[in-house]
C-alpha cells in the first residue's frame, strides 16, 4: 500500500510539472497571435454591428465638423440648441432636395434598366464579338425560361422590380440618416460638455492640454477637409453638367448632380459616373464612339481634378499615403459599404491627427502620411 505523504510529494510534483508547462507554453505563445485575434474580432463588430456604429461615426465625425460653426454662433449670442437645430433643418433639406432631384431620373433608368441593356448589347454586338458568346448564354438561359418542351427543366427567377427592391431598402437607410442627425443636434446642442468631461477625467494637465489640442485639430482639419471638397466636388459637377449639355446629353444636371454626390466616394465615384454617362451616351447617340468620347471627357475631369485640383487645394497636412487610402477605402466598403468608402478618408484624417500627439504612435503617422516628411510641429510650417 502506498505511502499518503509519498503520494501527494508526487502530485506535487506533477502539478509544479504541469504548472510550469503551461507557463513556458505561454511565453513561447507570441504576441502577434493574440493581436491576430483582436483584429478578427474587431472586424467582426464592425461588420456585425454595422447599422449601429456607421450612424454613430458619422454623427461623431459631423459634429467634429460643424462644432466650429457652432463656436462662431455662440460668440454671436446664439444659443448652442438653436444652432444645433438650424444646422438639422439645413441638413434635412440638403438631403430632401437631392433626393427629390434624383428620384425621378434615378427610378426611371432602373426601371428602364433592361431596355437599356438590351440596346446596349446591341450596339455594341456591332463591334465586340467577342461578347457574343456571353450574349448567347444568355438567351439560351431565356429559352430555357420560356420552353415549353415538357423535357425541358423548367426554371422560374422570383424577383421584384429593381424599383421596388429600392423602396424596401428606403426605411432602413432612412431609419439610419434620421438617427445620424438626431445625434448631431445632441452633440451640438450639449455645446462643449463633453470636452469638459474629458479634461475632468484625465489626471494631469499635460494630457488634458494635449486633449484639447487633439480636438480642436481634428475641428479645424475635418471642418476644411469637407468645406474644401464640398467645394471642389460642386465645382466638378458644375463642369460635367457643362460638358454633358454641350454634347447634347439628356437631363444633363443629373450628371452634374451625379458627379458632385459620387466624388465624394473614391475611386469608385469616379468609375461609377464613368460608366453611367458612357452608358446613357451609348443608348442616347446613334454612332457609338460618342459614349467613349463622353465617358473620356468624364474621366478627364474627374482626373484633373484628383491629380491637380485637390492636391493643390486641399493641403499638405491633409494629404495622406495613397496607398494606406485605396487599402482602407476597399476595407470599409467590404465592411460598411458605401458609406464605409465614404467616412474611409476623414477617419484616416482622424487617425493620422491623434499620431501627431501621441509618442507611440509617431511611426504609425509617419506611414500614414504622404512623402512629405512628417515631423510633428513642422506640418504646419511646411503648409504655410
Amino acid at each position: 500500500m502506498a505511502d499518503p505523504d509519498e503520494q501527494r510529494a508526487n502530485d506535487t510534483r506533477h502539478a509544479d510539472t504541469l504548472s510550469s508547462w503551461l507557463w513556458s507554453l505561454r511565453a513561447r505563445i507570441p504576441k502577434w497571435a493574440m493581436v491576430g485575434v483582436f483584429i478578427y474580432a474587431t472586424i467582426f463588430t464592425l461588420t456585425y454591428a454595422q447599422t449601429l456604429i456607421v450612424p454613430i461615426l458619422l454623427g461623431l465625425l459631423l459634429s467634429l465638423i460643424f462644432t466650429p460653426i457652432r463656436r462662431v454662433f455662440d460668440r454671436r449670442g446664439i444659443p448652442a440648441w438653436a444652432t444645433a437645430l438650424l444646422i438639422m433643418i439645413v441638413l434635412f433639406t440638403g438631403l430632401f432636395l437631392l433626393a427629390g432631384a434624383l428620384a425621378m431620373p434615378v427610378t426611371a433608368w432602373v426601371e428602364d434598366a433592361p431596355q437599356i441593356m438590351s440596346q446596349i448589347r446591341t450596339k455594341l454586338a456591332e463591334v465586340s464579338r467577342p461578347l457574343e458568346s456571353v450574349f448567347g448564354a444568355f438567351d439560351r438561359v431565356q429559352g430555357l425560361l420560356g420552353s415549353s418542351d415538357p423535357e425541358v427543366q423548367r426554371v422560374k427567377l422570383e424577383g421584384g422590380s429593381p424599383a421596388l427592391d429600392m423602396m424596401l431598402l428606403l426605411p432602413g437607410m432612412l431609419a439610419q440618416v434620421v438617427f445620424t442627425i438626431v445625434l448631431l443636434f445632441f452633440l451640438l446642442a450639449t455645446g462643449d460638455m463633453f470636452y469638459q468631461k474629458i479634461v475632468h477625467v484625465l489626471p494631469t494637465f499635460r494630457d488634458k492640454r494635449r486633449a484639447m489640442e487633439v480636438v480642436r485639430e481634428l475641428e479645424a482639419k475635418l471642418s476644411r477637409y469637407l468645406l474644401t471638397i464640398t467645394i471642389i466636388n460642386a465645382a466638378l459637377g458644375c463642369a460635367v453638367g457643362l460638358a454633358m449639355w454641350l454634347y447634347g446629353m439628356p437631363m444633363p444636371w443629373v450628371f452634374g448632380l451625379v458627379a458632385f454626390i459620387f466624388n465624394f466616394v473614391p475611386y469608385a465615384g469616379a468609375l461609377a459616373g464613368v460608366l453611367i454617362s458612357a452608358g446613357v451616351a451609348l443608348v442616347t447617340f446613334d454612332w457609338i464612339w460618342w459614349s467613349v468620347i463622353v465617358g473620356g471627357t468624364y474621366f478627364m475631369a474627374t482626373f484633373i481634378e484628383g491629380q491637380f485640383v485637390t492636391p493643390t487645394f486641399v493641403g499638405r497636412s491633409l494629404r495622406l499615403n495613397t496607398v494606406v487610402v485605396f487599402l482602407s477605402v476597399s476595407f470599409f466598403a467590404w465592411t460598411w459599404s458605401v458609406v464605409g468608402m465614404v467616412v474611409a478618408i476623414p477617419v484616416l484624417i482622424a487617425m493620422r491627427t491623434i499620431c501627431r500627439h501621441v509618442d507611440s504612435l509617431q511611426n504609425l503617422g509617419e506611414f500614414l502620411s504622404d512623402r512629405t516628411d512628417y515631423r510633428p510641429g513642422r506640418e504646419e510650417a511646411q503648409e504655410a
